[in-house]
Order: C-alpha cells, then sequence, then structure tokens
C-alpha cells in the first residue's frame, strides 16, 4: 500500500518535475508536432532538388537523415536517461561494417545485413552497458570511450576488410534481390521512413511506464529505488535499444556513402553526435534531429566559404551552447510562447 501511494506520489509530481525541466506533456505534443511538419518538409525536399536541378541535394539529405537517426538513438541514453555515451560511435561502425562483411561473402540482402547488424549491436551493448553502468558520471563517460575505441582499433586490425583503409562497396544492398536501393531517390525514403518510425516509437516508448521510470532515474536514481524501482534494468535496456537503433543508422550510412571505414567508429564521431544532441536540446526526440541538420548544413556551407571552417563552425558550437539555453528545441518553444502570449 506504501508503495502505490508513493508510486501515485510519483505519477502525480511528474508533470510539475517535466515541466520545470521544459520536457512537459504540452511540448512533448508541441515535439510531435514539430517533427511532422519537419518529415513533410523533408518528403516534399525532392521536388526542391527537381526544381532547382540540384540531385546532390537528395544525398546530403539522406546523410543528414542518416546521423539524426543516430543522434535520435543517443537521445534516448542522454537525455532520457542522463548516461553520457561517448562511444555510441561504435554502434554506427557495427552496422557499416555488418553491410560491407557481408556484402563481401555474397549475403547482400539489406534485410539479412539489418537483422545481423541489430543482432551483433545489441550483444556488443549488451555487454558493454552491462560493465559500464555498474559506474556513473566521469567514469561511465571514460568506460564507454575505452569500448568504443577498442571496437574503433579492432576494426583497423582486420586487414582482411580493409584495415584502416577501409572497404568500398560495388552495390548497394539488394532488397529481396531487387537494387531499387541503387536509386538515390528510393535510398532517401527509405532512410525518411526509418527516422520517422524511430521518432514515433521512442516518443512511445518515453511516454510508457518505462519511459517514466527512466526519467524518474535521470532526476533521482535514489528515489527510484526507494520506491521499489531498479534503474539498472531499465538504463541497460535503453542503452540496447540505443545501440540497436545508432547500428540501423550504421546500415543506411554504409549504404549511403558506399564505403565504410573505422573512423566510423572513433570517438570523434561519437563527440559529433553529442554535439547533434545537445545542440538540438536534449530529451526532446526532435532536438537531435534539427541539431543533425543545423549542424551538418552549417558545415557544409562553411566548408564551402573557408577551407578552416571548422574554426568557425567550433566558436557557433560555443555560443549556441552559452547562449541557447535547452538547444535549438528550446529556443523554439520560447518563441512558440512568447508569440502566443504577444498574440
Amino acid at each position: 500500500m506504501t508503495l502505490a501511494a508513493s508510486d501515485t506520489k510519483d505519477d502525480a509530481a511528474e508533470p510539475a518535475i517535466e515541466n520545470r525541466r521544459g520536457f512537459g506533456i504540452v511540448s512533448r505534443e508541441g515535439a510531435a508536432v514539430a517533427a511532422t511538419i519537419l518529415f513533410a518538409a523533408l518528403a516534399l525536399l525532392p521536388l526542391l532538388a527537381s526544381a532547382i536541378d540540384d540531385p546532390f541535394l537528395i544525398v546530403t539529405a539522406t546523410r543528414i537523415m542518416v546521423f539524426a537517426l543516430a543522434a535520435l538513438a543517443l537521445d534516448l541514453v542522454l537525455g532520457f536517461g542522463a548516461m553520457v555515451s561517448f562511444g555510441h560511435a561504435a554502434f554506427l561502425g557495427i552496422g557499416a561494417y555488418s553491410v560491407a562483411i557481408l556484402s563481401s561473402h555474397g549475403v547482400e540482402d539489406i534485410l539479412v545485413q539489418t537483422l545481423v547488424a541489430l543482432g551483433t549491436a545489441s550483444l556488443f551493448a549488451l555487454i558493454t552497458g552491462a560493465i559500464s553502468l555498474r559506474t556513473s558520471g566521469v567514469y561511465f563517460i571514460m568506460i564507454t570511450l575505452a569500448f568504443g575505441q577498442m571496437a574503433y582499433f579492432f576494426m583497423i586490425s582486420l586487414s582482411a576488410y580493409g584495415g584502416d583503409d577501409g572497404m568500398t562497396l560495388w552495390n548497394r544492398s539488394t532488397v529481396l534481390g531487387s537494387d531499387v536501393l541503387e536509386s538515390d531517390l528510393v535510398l532517401f525514403y527509405v532512410v525518411l521512413a526509418a527516422l520517422v518510425l524511430a521518432f514515433f516509437a521512442l516518443r512511445a516508448v518515453v511516454g510508457s511506464r518505462f519511459g517514466r521510470v527512466l526519467r524518474g532515474t535521470r532526476d533521482n536514481a535514489t528515489r527510484m529505488r526507494a520506491i521499489g524501482f531498479s534503474p539498472y534494468s531499465y538504463q541497460l535496456t535503453a542503452y540496447v535499444m540505443s545501440g540497436a537503433i545508432a547500428a540501423l543508422a550504421g546500415v543506411f550510412l554504409a549504404n549511403q556513402t558506399e564505403f565504410v571505414s573505422p573512423a566510423y567508429m572513433n570517438w570523434q564521431r561519437s563527440g559529433e553526435l553529442i554535439v547533434m544532441v545537445v545542440i538540438g536540446g536534449m530529451g526532446t526526440l526532435v532536438g537531435p534531429i534539427a541539431g543533425a541538420i543545423a549542424l551538418l548544413l552549417a558545415e557544409e556551407w562553411l566548408a564551402n566559404l573557408w577551407e578552416h571552417y571548422k574554426l568557425v563552425l567550433g566558436v557557433l558550437i560555443v555560443c549556441l551552447a552559452l547562449f541557447t539555453r535547452g538547444g535549438i528545441a528550446g529556443a523554439a518553444r520560447r518563441l512558440f510562447r512568447g508569440g502566443r502570449h504577444g498574440g
């Protein structure tokens, strides 16, 4: 009876906690609306590319959506679980190498490759997560970084699969024997569909009892233990789910670039994913997508202006972190509220 009363009290207090942090129910609904508008705009992007006769726009957008999917996966553990994983690029690399290695052995169907990628990444996440989650804070960061670098150097050591030079894919994956993914437009819509499904699936997960416990653990793990929950099992489950989704992004990345390299698994790539989540808005789901779009578009634009563009990009990221509380999603929410109150 005491446990039930405590659980009810926590459920009643949750909206207040979430609203104080900026992740309230209204903002979650607003995020769904914003994401739907964003997805609709992406779906219409090929029309713009056709109108301006720029097919490279579709290729760039596909790459952005791939990293948006990986950033979305990271947001589950970083934004909702307060687990700062500095080795998440390892899952991206596992997905990419699953495609390359299986293709080199004649297994080119993307469905089989995806199943292998999800299974391998889930197992890797289960083992490394079970160890990493025995710690917290900076120790968790360092252990995930160490596991990520272990995966990176392991792939470098596999000379049979390109080693440090990586592997070139001579053709994209097939779908039940069909080579439809050779079309950039088809691949674009497949990646978009995966991003949409991942967003709404994670939104359902975050809004479920599992998600409430995960967010409660983020806010106060001791309190969650006191009312009878085991934060470790919930965090580990979230970590495995996140790793699997990141591996799916890796499958698409290999097909989009038609090349895989150990560089996909380097800690710098993990850092880029964290930056996407932070500048977009942690714990919002739509934020990481916006962050990936903003970061990669800025990178593409600045690279055409100056060869030392990363200096300018670094300054922009620092300014965004200092002066935009809650990232792009937080700024958009405040702008919307201000305009609504002003009206």
